[in-house]
Parts: structure tokens; sequence; C-alpha cells
């Protein structure tokens, strides 16, 4: 199977999980903060340490690289992206850079609060 329709499927039920959890959580916990966007930055990241540190210490081998992709890229990419971005920190750390890790999370926390403001204020003015 062609490594982008494994990401595909498992992003799709990663989706469809995160879903579950929007519509899930706030019935549990209310509304009053966003507890279950929260909960899946928070579920996605642990799951993300769980499977990726698996596969490097553990039986990694005996997996394929489509089911690495189908679960990491695939279903936990599209439970959370933040998942991502939290191993993507954890490597840079354990690389020793950490002047680099600060300005990715810190950059990646600004910047992207930054598009989504500039992204309402211009279609707000174009509305």
């Amino acid at each position: 199977m062609h490594p982008a329709l494994i990401v595909f499927l498992g992003a799709g039920l990663g989706g469809v999980i995160r879903h579950l959890v929007n519509m899930t959580v706030p019935k549990l916990l209310g509304t009053g903060l966003p507890f279950a966007t929260f909960f899946i930055n928070v579920s996605g990241s642990f799951l993300m340490g769980l499977v990726v540190g698996y596969l490097a210490f553990k039986d990694g081998e005996l997996w394929s690289q489509s089911l690495r992709l189908f679960l990491t890229t695939g279903i936990l990419g599209g439970y959370t992206t933040f998942s991502t971005f939290s191993l993507e920190f954890f490597f840079l750390m354990e690389r020793g850079s950490t002047g680099m890790a600060l300005a990715y999370a810190g950059g990646s926390v600004l910047l992207g609060l930054a598009a989504v403001f500039a992204g309402m204020s211009l279609m707000r003015a174009l509305a």
C-alpha cells in the first residue's frame, strides 16, 4: 500500500477519535476552559512518547515502516499535531540543542498565535 494512503487512513481514524473526545470531554468537565483540546494535546504527546519509545527501545525492528507511519504520522497526526511538536522538541533537547529547542517551542507558539490573529483579522476586514 502506498505510504500516503496509509497516512490518510490513519489520519482519518485519528480525526474521528479527536472528534469523539471533543464531543465527550465538555459533557464531563464543562466548557469553561478548552479541556478537550488540553486533554488531546497531553494524551497525544504521551501516546507519541509511548509509541516512539517502544519502537526505539523494545521490539521496534518487528514493526514495518507502514505500521509506524499509520500509528505516528497517521493516527496520532490526525488526533493531534501537538504530539509531533512535543516529540520534535524532545529530540532537540536530547541532542543538546537547548537553544534551538526553546526557539522552536517559543516560535511555534508565538507565531502560531500571531497567525491565528492575522487570519481572523484579515477575514474580519474582508467580511
